[in-house]
């Protein structure tokens, strides 16, 4: 199983970056929940101060967008199942100055440009693999997820709403709808994070394996 966490750092200049308030709880909690089901567990993380707690997990530390879209492709078609529940920045500055931008009394204009959807890439190249995405949504999230699902070629999206209180970045709970294929919600109560892998764990092995 190949699984993704962590918000990703796009660097300003050397020593500034553009990035999101992602942890990596929820990403960490899944690797662990997979491993314990006996899956072979391969961790891409961008910066986070999560640990992983189980031999089966391979964790690959990357910094930037770029770096997680590489390490991802590596071994996208040796695995079964991909989760995506990093925080991938969706953009990141046009050019990185190479020296510290020394800060002056005129506004500063940096200029931004997309990076590589890594989870929809996936979704043109996957064949026999059970992809999995996440939504984290502040409006009109149901609808904004069910379009995901189908734009990015998934089997599953998992949606969490910044609108649902204790769910989203940085908390230990979350509150997760779960979105199938065919537009078919199964709705969650508010859970620890380590809860809720279990319960995202238990709804793909019941797909994979049936």
């Amino acid at each position: 199983i190949l699984i993704t966490a962590g918000p990703t750092y796009e660097a300003i200049d050397p020593v500034r970056y553009i990035g999101n308030h992602s942890s990596g709880k929820m990403g960490f909690a899944i690797a662990n929940a997979a491993a314990n089901l006996g899956a072979h567990v391969y961790l891409v993380s961008g910066p986070t101060n999560q640990q992983i707690q189980h031999a089966r997990i391979h964790k690959v530390d990357v910094v930037s967008a770029e770096e997680m879209y590489l390490a991802v492709h590596a071994r996208f078609k040796e695995m079964d199942v991909a989760i995506c529940a990093a925080a991938v920045a969706d953009y990141k500055p046009k050019i990185t100055a190479t020296k510290k931008i020394k800060k002056t009394a005129e506004p500063l204009e940096i200029q931004l440009t997309p990076t590589k959807d890594i989870l929809a890439s996936l979704g043109v190249l996957k064949e026999h693999q059970f992809l999995v995405g996440f939504a984290l949504e502040t409006d009109n999230a149901l609808e904004n997820a069910k379009a995901k699902l189908k734009k990015k070629n998934l089997d599953l999206i998992i949606l969490n709403s910044l609108q649902d209180k204790g769910a989203g970045f940085a908390t230990d709970t979350n509150k997760i709808t779960i979105i199938d294929q065919n537009l078919n919600t199964i709705n969650f109560e508010l859970k620890s994070k380590l809860a809720v892998a279990e319960d995202i764990m238990n709804e793909i092995v019941l797909r994979v394996l049936k």
